[in-house]
């Protein structure tokens, strides 16, 4: 890397200028406020991503301080709060979105070989949504209760990596089983859900598109036994059984049979049911995967604590996404430079050394480098790759 450029800079170069610059031309993002770039905009929105900015005056000052270093960093335009509030209220949030999936496309193979914490040579892949509470008077299109407004971010999460490989932002009210009519299964991939995801018309199309789920049963769900497998009741699985949907609206909606596996949590002192349409992993290998779902817990909560998506810059359902989506492609970005210059150090720390190096010229793999080796980290025994609480 040139010494003579800024980290940020350094950062900023691992993106694919071409590949924004169809995004842009796709949704003529640069037809408004052509002293204010869409590029000056996502750049202004990374640097309040990677330097923890609470608000848009806390990024005109941080960034007019810069002063001559911002043409180095690769702003072209003058920076106002004015008119990056403007260009997030205009400017179409499904550019960022596109950018994001680029850069998440890009990340995905360079974690393709990380381990998952179970024995699984399928794709593997958790489904979960989580909600970010909204003050009403200020977010009136976001409405979710008599007093409350919110918007929910519907995630499926690569666990290879952790990588988010499809998100979609909607208001509170959407419910996650409607998510599902938006993904298009992977042949031969394993998803994996909680019991709100249950709709079996809608999980009879992952095994027409021959994909495996595994998904927490509900009480309520009438099943008949056909068959009984033998299990060693010390590894914690209590039973397993093919069985078939009795109640006529779901058994015409899932015709074929399911696997039920009850497991014993010693853990949490849990008994645990799950239904999935595959028949010929081990009991136990299906309960270890449904416990990979935490991961897209642990990701809800890691990139609230980490990335600015809780507290807003705008109040517009345009501007609400539009810093999500930038949010995510920083994410993405930061895993991908942690690949290409082989960082061993987390996610976490990475950021937390950003944060207070953008500004220095050092090469990014000194900067990042600072705090040392992490062996432990990549511990195929360790399931959070990414992650460092």
């Amino acid at each position: 890397m040139n010494q003579g450029r800024t980290v940020f800079a350094q950062l900023i170069s691992f993106l694919p200028d071409r590949e924004f610059r169809r995004c842009v031309s796709r949704y003529d993002g640069d037809s408004h406020l052509r002293g204010f770039s869409c590029w000056d905009q996502y750049l202004a929105m990374a640097f309040a991503q990677l330097t923890y900015r609470e608000s848009l005056r806390d990024i005109e000052a941080c960034l007019r301080a810069m002063g001559t270093k911002l043409y180095h960093m690769g702003f072209q335009g003058k920076m106002a709060r004015s008119t990056l509030a403007d260009a997030n209220e205009a400017r179409d949030w499904r550019i960022f979105a596109d950018f994001a999936q680029v850069l998440i496309r890009t990340a995905r193979p360079l974690y393709a070989t990380d381990p998952i914490g179970v024995d699984l040579d399928n794709s593997l892949y958790a489904l979960d949504s989580t909600t970010i509470d909204l003050c009403l008077s200020l977010f009136p299109w976001a409405k979710f209760r008599k007093h409350k407004a919110a918007v929910k971010m519907h995630t499926l999460l690569d666990l290879h990596g952790n990588i988010p490989t499809f998100i979609r932002v909607t208001d509170g009210k959407v419910h996650d089983v409607n998510i599902l009519d938006e993904i298009l299964p992977e042949a031969g991939a394993f998803y994996v859900m909680d019991r709100g995801y249950i709709d079996f018309e809608r999980l009879y199309v992952f095994t027409l598109s021959a994909a495996f789920f595994v998904v927490r049963t509900k009480e309520n769900v009438l099943l008949q036994r056909r068959y009984s497998q033998p299990v060693d009741k010390s590894t914690g699985v209590r039973s397993d059984h093919t069985v078939v949907l009795t109640t006529i609206g779901s058994a015409t909606a899932y015709p074929d049979a399911l696997r039920r596996i009850s497991y014993f949590d010693a853990e949490t002192d849990n008994r645990l049911k799950f239904l999935t349409n595959n028949f010929t992993l081990p009991a136990l290998t299906i309960a270890q995967i449904y416990k990979c779902r935490w991961q897209v817990e642990l990701f809800f909560r890691w990139i609230k604590q980490h990335l600015r998506i809780k507290a807003f810059f705008g109040t517009s359902e345009n501007a609400v996404k539009t810093q999500i989506w930038i949010a995510v492609s920083v994410y993405v970005l930061v895993a991908i430079v942690r690949k290409r210059v082989r960082l061993e150090a987390s996610l976490y720390q990475i950021l937390q050394i950003l944060s207070v190096t953008l500004f220095e010229k050092t090469p990014i793999l000194r900067a990042l480098d600072a705090s040392g080796s992490h062996n432990d980290l990549l511990d195929p025994g360790n399931q959070l790759i990414l992650f460092d609480f």
